[in-house]
């Protein structure tokens, strides 16, 4: 997905602390459109860009797509990240200019490395009635930054025990592996939990853990955390204590150890310094941009480049925003 802030260097958002758990509320970010599809951002904040090596969290729906037209994410680029699609309800066809199209489904995750530069589209499907799924990043790390674009799909089994069931889509919990592969270690599952109940969760205690309440309300560690909330609980616990309250509640669990590593993230770009972000943008709108100047009306008119034509995609490439008036910042 793209990050459609037009000042997207600016995050302003709060949390608050109890007990070592920190909790984050989202922002309302509008994907734009006639109707604006609105997702909820929990990362980046001003106060804590990434958990492990995920550096982004968009959180949407309910939405039903009569009412917002869905979801229409025409063309646009991405550099040294990782893309993690992962759906509760509805339908997304996937398209990239590495030549790999798919549909997103529930329970489903998608994987896309952009690696060294790729560009994608994100449309929901007609027979999608309700929208609902969460959009993740994960930052690459230096060693890996200029890595092939790929792609990679996984359908996790469900797994279950006393009052819980989850679906594990990367890395490892609760006797569960998952086998699509990452550049750092990292945790990604949903957990359903049933009214009450409560799931204490062995985790690795290098990893740092984000608990993103999709719906209902749980207790992370004795912290109490709502819908669309998320947790950060840092390293050091060996196992986490998730009790649902008295409707139940679905989260997702995201993990992985402290990334050791400085950022420039700034719209779809994942970079080291300001200069090299500003090279991505020139080379993005080199691309897309015709003979008279203007970003071209037809993504399959884009110029061949570091990003690629998305295949069969007609919807108008996406520009990028303009610059700030000021460096860009690290993000750690």
């Amino acid at each position: 997905m793209s990050n459609p802030d037009a000042d997207p260097d600016e995050v302003v958002c709060e949390g608050r602390q109890a007990a070592g758990v920190e909790l984050m509320e989202a922002r309302e970010v509008p994907l734009g459109g006639p109707r604006a599809m609105t997702v909820r951002r929990t990362l980046p904040q001003r106060q804590r860009s990434l958990i492990g090596a995920w550096c982004f969290l968009d959180h949407y729906g309910p939405d039903p797509v009569s009412e917002t037209g869905g979801m229409v994410v025409a063309p646009h680029p991405h550099t040294g990240l990782q893309t993690v699609s992962w759906l509760f309800t509805g339908e997304i066809e996937h398209r990239d200019s590495a030549g790999n199209v798919a549909t997103v489904r529930p329970r489903e995750v998608n994987l896309m490395t952009a690696g060294r530069g790729i560009s994608h589209s994100e449309v929901s499907t007609p027979q999608t009635s309700v929208l609902h799924g969460a959009q993740l990043w994960v930052a690459l790390p230096d060693g890996a930054r200029e890595t092939d674009p790929g792609f990679e799909h996984y359908a996790p089994s469900e797994i279950s025990g006393e009052g819980w069931r989850a679906h594990v889509f990367l890395g490892s919990l609760l006797g569960d592996t998952s086998p699509v592969a990452t550049f750092t270690p990292l945790l990604g599952a949903e957990i359903v939990l049933d009214p009450g109940a409560t799931l204490r969760a062995p985790v690795d205690p290098s990893f740092e853990h984000g608990v993103l309440v999709d719906v209902g309300a749980v207790s992370v560690d004795g912290v109490h955390a709502g819908a669309a909330d998320l947790a950060y609980v840092p390293p050091g616990a060996d196992e986490l204590v998730l009790g649902a309250g008295p409707e139940g509640a679905r989260i997702l669990l995201l993990g992985g150890p402290p990334f050791g590593e400085s950022i420039v993230m700034w719209w779809n770009f994942v970079g080291r310094t300001h200069d090299e972000v500003v090279a991505y943008r020139a080379a993005w709108q080199q691309q897309i941009t015709g003979a008279d100047g203007a970003v071209v009306a037809d993504s399959r008119l884009v110029a061949p480049g570091r990003f690629g034509v998305v295949p069969d995609q007609p919807l108008r490439p996406i520009p990028a925003p303009g610059l700030p008036n000021a460096r860009l910042r690290e993000r750690r």
